[in-house]
């Protein structure tokens, strides 16, 4: 999963250094429409979040242990499966996209040669597959993970909360003209 964020984060980084994000920043259409549908996802995904009942946490203790005999079960997935996983969460994410778009328009500069910006594309994919490796090794292990599922709900309500606000925020941004 984490090569999957990984690689749709390089989509990003490439396009915004090869020049497409600045074409995306010069169109106040295309940049109104991205805005809206980032909004939109970012109020979806607070929907989700906010109106998911508690017992369909109790779900999350399902994959760590058997019932009967306390011992780890096996779950059945692929390569494939979590890569796709991994790319199309960061590939539809919207503030994947500005973030690096924003990003790009302050740091790079046009003198700045194409070796510099592969390196810079090339190190920041790293990070971002380092971080995400990260995370995913430490929500497996057994007292993390038990810890995250006893708060997983409340931890989904607030982000939820959250991330409607921003929603709100970008849309609202988006329709209102300054």
């Amino acid at each position: 999963m984490a090569l999957g964020i990984a690689c749709a984060n390089a989509v990003y980084i490439a396009l915004c250094l090869i020049g497409v994000g600045s074409i995306l920043a010069a169109s106040v259409p295309v940049m109104i429409t991205l805005k809206i549908i980032g909004g939109l996802f970012l109020i979806y995904l607070a929907a989700q979040a906010l109106l998911a009942r508690k017992h369909s946490y109790s779900q999350l203790n399902l994959a760590d242990t058997d019932d009967t005999q306390g011992t780890s079960m096996p779950v059945e997935t692929t390569f494939i499966k979590e890569f796709l996983v991994g790319f199309m969460s960061g590939v539809f994410n919207p503030k994947n996209l500005l973030f690096y778009l924003s990003l790009f328009t302050v740091v790079l500069t046009p003198d700045m040669g194409m070796g510099f910006k592969l390196g810079l594309g090339i190190w920041m994919a790293v990070i971002v597959f380092a971080w995400d490796a990260a995370i995913i090794f430490l929500l497996s292990t057994p007292k993390v993970r038990r810890s995250f599922t006893k708060a997983a709900y409340y931890i989904d309500k607030v982000t939820g909360a959250l991330l409607g606000l921003i929603g709100v925020t970008i849309l609202r941004s988006a329709l209102l003209k300054p």
